[in-house]
């Protein structure tokens, strides 16, 4: 991870955080029993699935398989980094995050989001003050913008000249070197710099945190560029960032859908006549991180494009990263505005009523797509229509299993005249997300190997490894699991305070973290009596012993019968066959 900060904080965080309070003040959930559900949050259900154990300090969604920590879910619902997370928790819990040496924990950005927040500051102080100001006020009054509006903004106003915020901020080197690393200022000549941004209506770019991590520029006048946007920088990736996303989740207390336009001045617009769940995307098409962050937030994205070729031609591109986001539950819809019109003009003229109304009959995901490929062939021919089914099962096979993909190919082959299955399509290995929940009888056993048993035994009650004379010779057995049960033993038994939530944070950046976070997620499927876990445990780890001297046998054999083994070899060998056998007589008595 990019910042370094300790086990034993996060260990602190994560004993002072309830999952249950944490969850409870974005999800609403319901006691049930010793635990607490809710229809989950990322995905659409009608019937509750997602549960939350105080006890376990977990939460685990049966229909699409979300599960994790007070962490992961911060991560996953406020689409949070790790390092955030954990700082926003700490924040919660009156801490403040160490760290461990500077030199360990990589660049510290936190100057920067200071630095283009007074940047910000600065430029809304010019709006109200400069002298030449006046014509930025007059236009933001001509398209419709109140005070309010360009406040919740933060609009602001880059006044003429070279050297406004340079004079205003960069007056060391340090500074000076901070406006550098954040874009606020270009440098054409080594010994010469300007302010990047002159005689500009300012919009701030922020972050779900509501931090500024770049600008937008409109220039007032007839120059070129229209908009000129902040270069990327280490806090601004133009291809994740969505301008107003963090406007709408302060506006917003639940969020519908979003609606996806092309302009800073589209998204202000929209929210002066009352549609305050708009966004833009920064000078580039829509990419799978803006789409996978766009159905964080809610489960409807309409995309709102220009109706002539160009618009058309965007919104197809738009479409095309939109197949493989497209779990059952999501939606998207495609607006094509009339020629010459962009949202800022058109809900001016039309006002809010008419657009909503575009919006709820905007074009499905599903009608667009078809009916794009139908205008391209001929459909009254056989070929034709052989044509559309060719050109229809690659974009198909990029959708998620799942319901939604059924349903598009049903409707391809009613379009071409087939049954389903004469396609010839093969749907794809379903994600753990598409699949439907695999409920387990109860009471039924569940048949796992030794490692994943004694792997779930030891997440579920951590002091069992406190238990004295547990043998250890399975540690050579060379299988999956062995490592990572091994190192759950060890920790447990170091840290004898760690509760399993804590243990398994111990992973986050390792490989095997998705793997012990499912085996988490269902261990109290488990039909083992708490009195039973002891002697279950023991037997797991012993089942472990046997198998390693079976794979020790083996290779000792191979290698005596190509005459390899040494003398200390042939005497362990006889030594296990021997063990064996005992074994073997023991199972015969007690049959």
């Amino acid at each position: 991870m990019a910042g370094k900060i300790p086990a034993h904080f996060i260990d602190e965080l994560l004993n002072r955080v309830d999952i249950v309070d944490l969850i409870n003040s974005r999800v609403p959930l319901k006691k049930t029993g010793k635990d607490y559900q809710a229809c989950c949050p990322f995905h659409n259900e009608k019937t509750p699935s997602f549960t939350v154990s105080r006890e376990k300090q977990f939460y685990h969604c049966f229909g699409c398989g979300a599960h994790g920590t007070a962490i992961g879910f911060l991560m996953e619902y406020d689409n949070l980094g790790f390092v955030d997370s954990i700082e926003e928790l700490a924040g919660k819990a009156g801490l403040e995050v160490p760290r461990e040496g500077r030199d360990e924990t990589g660049p510290d950005y936190r100057p920067f989001y200071d630095t283009l927040d007074q940047a910000a500051r600065f430029y809304q102080w010019q709006l109200r003050k400069h002298p030449d100001a006046g014509k930025a006020v007059d236009y933001l009054k001509q398209r419709g913008l109140t005070g309010q509006i360009s406040a919740d903004f933060a609009i602001g106003y880059a006044p003429p000249g070279w050297d406004n915020l340079i004079r205003q901020m960069g007056q060391s080197d340090k500074e000076l070197e901070l406006l550098r690393s954040t874009g606020m200022i270009s440098e054409p000549e080594v010994d010469k710099c300007y302010d990047r941004f002159r005689d500009r209506i300012m919009f701030p770019i922020r972050n779900h945190r509501g931090q500024t991590i770049a600008f937008g520029g409109r220039i007032l006048g007839d120059g070129k560029p229209k908009y000129l946007n902040s270069p990327e920088t280490p806090v601004f990736h133009k291809g994740r960032e969505l301008y107003g996303l963090y406007e709408v989740r302060k506006a917003l207390r639940k969020i519908e859908r979003l609606l996806v336009v092309e302009g800073y001045m589209d998204v202000v617009a929209l929210a002066q006549f009352g549609i305050r769940y708009a966004v833009a995307t920064l000078g580039t098409a829509t990419t799978a991180e803006h789409l996978e962050r766009l159905f964080r937030t809610c489960s409807e994205i309409v995309f709102c494009f220009d109706g002539d070729r160009a618009g058309r031609d965007a919104g197809w591109k738009a479409l095309e990263t939109s197949l493989p986001q497209m779990r059952d539950g999501r939606e998207a819809r495609f607006l094509f505005l009339p020629d010459g019109e962009d949202p800022d003009t058109l809900i001016r003229k039309e006002g809010r009523e008419r657009f909503e109304q575009r919006i709820i009959d905007s074009t499905p995901l599903s009608s667009f797509l078809f009916d794009k490929l139908e205008s391209e062939v001929d459909m009254a021919s056989l070929g034709g229509r052989a044509r559309l089914a060719e050109q229809a099962k690659p974009l198909l096979g990029k959708l998620p299993s799942g319901l939604f993909r059924e349903m598009m190919h049903q409707r391809l082959a009613q379009r071409v005249g087939l049954e389903p299955g004469q396609l010839g399509s093969s749907p794809a290995a379903e994600s753990p997300r598409s699949r439907p929940p695999v409920r387990k009888k109860t009471g039924a056993r569940q048949i796992l190997s030794p490692a994943r048993r004694a792997i779930t035994l030891l997440l579920l009650r951590p002091e069992l490894a406190r238990i004295t004379d547990l043998p250890y010779e399975w540690r050579a057995f060379r299988a999956p699991g062995i490592s990572l049960l091994s190192q759950l033993l060890e920790i447990a038994q170091n840290q004898p305070n760690l509760r399993t939530a804590q243990i398994i944070e111990r992973w986050r950046d390792k490989p095997e973290y998705p793997h012990l976070e499912k085996i988490w997620s269902t261990a109290t499927e488990l039909p083992t009596p708490e009195d039973g876990m002891e002697m279950e445990f023991r037997g797991a780890l012993q089942r472990l012993v046997e198998h390693q001297h079976e794979q020790e046998t083996t290779q000792l054999l191979e290698r005596v019968s190509t005459g390899d083994a040494s003398e200390q070899e042939k005497q362990r060998l006889g030594q296990l066959l021997s063990e064996k056998q005992k074994i073997a007589d023991l199972h015969r008595r007690s049959d």
